[in-house]
C-alpha cells in the first residue's frame, strides 16, 4: 500500500500556486527595454543582487534570511495585484488584501512553513531588522536602476516628481549607505535630464 505524503503534497500545491507570480506584471520595465518586468523576474533579480551586494550592507546580515524575504515578499501580489509605488489612490503595502493573500497562499504549506514564511513576510513589511532593511534596499535599488536605464522610465511616464522618488529611494540608505552613495548620483543625473515632473 502506497502511503500518501500529505506534507509533500501541500508543498507541491504551494509550488504550483506560486507559478502565477510569473504572470503578475510590474510597471517597471527591463533594463533598456519596452517590456514590463514580471514579479518572478523581479524576485529573482533581487535574490541575485542580494548574493552579489550583501557585503555592502550597513551591518552583517543573514544572507539566507534576506534571500527568503526577497523571494517571497511579492507572492501576495498573486491575489492582491501589483500596486505602483507612486500610486496616489492605493496604499502600496500593508493592505488587508495583502494580509488575506499571505494567509491563503502561505496557508497551502504545512503549518511550520506557513509560520516561517508569514513571519518573514511580516518582518520585510515592518522593515525594522537589519535583514529587512537590506532586503528593502534591494527592492528599491532594482527599479531605480531600471528607470535610470530607460531614461526615467515609469517616473517619466507617470509624471512622478523628484521629491517623491528621492523620498522612496532614500530607504536604500537604511540598508546600505554604500549603495545609496551610488544610487543618489544616478537620481541626480536623471533629474538633470528633466525627466521628473516639477513639484507643486
Amino acid at each position: 500500500m502506497i502511503m500518501i505524503n500529505e506534507r509533500l503534497l501541500s508543498q507541491v500545491a504551494f509550488i504550483h500556486e506560486i507559478d502565477k507570480l510569473k504572470y503578475i506584471q510590474r510597471k517597471t520595465r527591463l533594463f533598456n527595454s519596452e517590456r514590463s518586468e514580471n514579479d518572478a523576474e523581479h524576485s529573482w533579480h533581487l535574490a541575485m543582487m542580494t548574493i552579489v551586494l550583501a557585503e555592502h550592507s550597513n551591518v552583517k546580515v543573514d544572507v539566507l534570511k534576506v534571500l527568503k524575504m526577497v523571494l517571497i515578499h511579492d507572492i501576495v501580489e498573486i491575489d492582491a495585484g501589483d500596486v505602483f509605488l507612486y500610486d496616489t489612490n492605493k496604499m502600496h503595502c500593508n493592505t488587508m488584501a495583502e494580509r488575506q493573500a499571505a494567509e491563503r497562499i502561505f496557508g497551502l504549506l504545512p503549518k511550520d512553513q506557513f509560520d516561517e514564511l508569514t513571519a518573514l513576510w511580516e518582518e520585510f513589511e515592518a522593515c525594522e531588522t537589519a535583514e529587512a532593511k537590506f532586503a528593502k534596499s534591494m527592492d528599491r535599488f532594482e527599479p531605480l536602476l531600471q528607470n535610470v536605464s530607460n531614461d526615467g522610465g515609469t517616473w517619466k511616464e507617470y509624471g512622478v516628481d523628484y521629491s517623491k522618488v528621492y523620498k522612496t529611494q532614500l530607504v536604500i540608505k537604511d540598508g546600505s549607505a554604500a549603495i545609496w552613495d551610488v544610487a543618489k548620483p544616478m537620481l541626480e543625473q536623471t533629474m538633470l535630464k528633466g525627466v521628473f515632473k516639477k513639484a507643486g
